[in-house]
């Protein structure tokens, strides 16, 4: 694998994405970044521009994943689609403790799923708040959380925490596979004033056709600014925002209590 990778200018641009089942599937090169959940297409609507990848997008997109291990953590904001309302995340994800933690907000359903949340790949840790914040605060609360497993099958937030944890690896992904397998430019334009270009992921392992259930906004240094996939039953897809905040270092949360408690059920 490649560390050095060449850097080069860039913009962005999204477009109709098909449909897709939620999966724990080991992909190639930054499939892997979703692999713990997604995504397997059903078919739909080319994207209206489409070419293949440049020698220079490959190696961004190829380096994207190590940009955010190489910052340690990044701030993020993940809008999670629903049937009864949109829930929304802002917190943090460690990509060397492989922790996620901040506050989940939803509109148009029950009060009852707001509240701080913390993620693993395994575990999902959940405190409810009446009145959740805007923001997480620094130092989890001693006490009132809930347990339950993460599961990736079957439940759209937990997939797009499953996803966002996944969108870090301590190595570049192999830029000459990436084409071969599906990847390729889409679009461009700007992530709140940063050049972005916009590219596909690469098919899913033996989903020929899958590449355009996820989208990368990646910069001209191949940092990561927003991904985009496609959910089953949803007609909007996940989205994860980079950088909306400024990043806050995770820090586990205390024991929580062994029961599944009020968590949130998306």
């Amino acid at each position: 694998m490649r560390r050095g990778l060449p850097r080069g200018a860039a913009d962005r641009r999204g477009r109709t994405r098909p449909r897709a089942r939620w999966a724990a599937v080991a992909g190639i090169g930054v499939a892997a970044a979703a692999a713990l959940a997604f995504a397997l297409s059903d078919g739909g609507d080319e994207p209206a521009v489409r070419r293949a990848l440049t020698s220079d997008e490959a190696n961004r997109l190829a380096v994207a994943r190590f940009r955010n291990y190489e910052a340690e953590g990044r701030a993020v904001t993940i809008t999670v689609p629903g049937t009864a309302g949109e829930s929304v995340v802002t917190g943090s994800v460690d990509y060397h403790a492989k922790t996620g933690y901040g506050v989940v907000r939803g509109s148009g359903r029950d009060a009852s799923g707001d509240g701080l949340i913390e993620w693993t790949a395994t575990t999902v840790r959940f405190h409810p708040l009446a009145n959740a914040p805007a923001t997480a605060p620094a130092s989890p609360p001693a006490t009132g959380w809930y347990d339950r497993p993460l599961r990736t099958a079957g439940n759209t937030l937990d997939g797009s925490l499953a996803i966002a944890l996944g969108l870090g690896n301590d190595r570049p992904d192999n830029p000459q596979l990436l084409p071969q397998n599906g990847a390729a430019w889409v679009g461009s334009g700007q992530v709140r004033g940063r050049p972005t270009d916009v590219m596909t992921g690469p098919d899913a392992r033996g989903k020929a056709g899958t590449a355009d259930t996820v989208r990368y906004w990646i910069g001209a240094d191949g940092t990561m600014y927003r991904v985009q996939a496609d959910v089953a039953s949803e007609p909007r897809p996940v989205v994860i925002e980079f950088d909306t905040q400024k990043y806050v270092p995770v820090r586990r949360a205390p024991k929580a209590t062994p029961t599944p408690g009020p968590t949130p059920k998306r």
